[in-house]
């Protein structure tokens, strides 16, 4: 009887991780596609590829082979921290779909080793050459297009939309995170400040890794305030051992513009409106674009909060 730590279990962890490695390190640096090869197809056969080298030929429980592939799992991502291809905050991210598809891969690798007409060592070959050949093809194949997504947050301020103007174009520091979210490392509004007034003053609103440069395009005091996004910084700080700066921090997760929207209630206060709208490029979007949605709106709430507390503050 063999359990996870031994022989065979080490082999069966040492093996699928390097593999997988090497795939990560093909799909972030030779390749780049953050997308279902990388988080779907990956995990899959990562489990599945433990559970055959584990259990092939050898009297091994179902229980220990779930086990080989989770802990293949923990030592994959351990490894993506010391060498430096991933920081904490994206892992733990990425941990619920990761665990999914391994947890499905190892259900598919005992399959495949019950199975007494499929030959295990040649499943285990082709689902190898499947992951870079799959992550190679979605890179030829990606048009790099993606749905403009929107994300509206919303408060009252007790004041009438006169009053809270000034401080929706333009806020004074605020207060350091309470959120772990930003704690970890996700970026997080500071202030904001305008230079000159109407359409075409440029709000510079200072995020804790860098400012959004955004041109006003509409300027209807003190109902309206649109902008578009020229410039944006990195969407976070990783957690890690080193200054990680990885390709998933550029281009994928684009801001192209937002809006303020005062509404006066008939009580003498006001309906203020953030919206946010962005394109994520990081698939599967079933699974990513909640997490987009949710950070937006935590930032969406830390700025409408201050404004708020300014505002009625006088």
């Amino acid at each position: 009887m063999y359990n996870v730590y031994s022989r065979r279990g080490i082999l069966a962890i040492t093996i699928t991780c390097v593999f997988a490695w090497a795939c990560t390190l093909f799909a972030v640096k030779v390749y780049p596609s953050y997308a279902f090869g990388l988080f779907i197809w990956l995990p899959i056969v990562m489990g599945a590829l433990s559970t055959v080298v584990f259990a092939y030929k050898n009297e091994v429980s179902k229980r220990d082979c779930r086990n080989t592939a989770y802990l293949t799992l923990f030592v994959f991502c351990f490894g993506l921290l010391f060498f430096a291809f991933e920081g904490i905050i994206c892992l733990v991210m990425a941990a619920p779909i990761g665990m999914l598809f391994v947890y499905i891969g190892y259900l598919l690798g005992y399959q495949i080793i019950k199975s007494k007409i499929i030959n295990p060592s040649l499943i285990a070959v082709a689902l190898a050459i499947s992951v870079p050949t799959f992550m190679g093809f979605e890179y030829a194949t990606n048009d790099n297009k993606a749905e403009l997504r929107s994300v509206t947050t919303s408060i009252i301020i007790n004041t009438p939309p006169e009053k809270a103007w000034q401080n929706v174009i333009a806020f004074p520091q605020l207060k350091d995170p309470t959120e772990l979210l930003f704690k970890a490392g996700i970026a997080y509004p500071i202030n904001a400040k305008i230079e000159g007034s109407g359409v075409g003053a440029v709000r510079h609103c200072n995020f804790s890794t860098g400012s959004f440069v955004e041109p006003v395009t509409t300027w209807s005091e003190p109902r309206l305030l649109a902008f578009s996004v020229a410039d944006q910084p990195e969407t976070m700080k990783e957690l890690s051992f080193y200054d990680l700066h990885p390709n998933h921090l550029h281009g994928y997760f684009i801001s192209v513009r937002g809006q303020f929207k005062l509404t006066p209630l008939k009580n003498g206060s006001t309906l203020l409106e953030g919206t946010t709208w962005y394109y994520n490029k990081i698939r599967p979007n079933f699974y990513w674009d909640l997490w987009s949605d949710y950070i937006i709106h935590k930032i969406h709430e830390r700025v409408l909060s201050h404004i708020k507390s300014v505002a009625e503050k006088g």
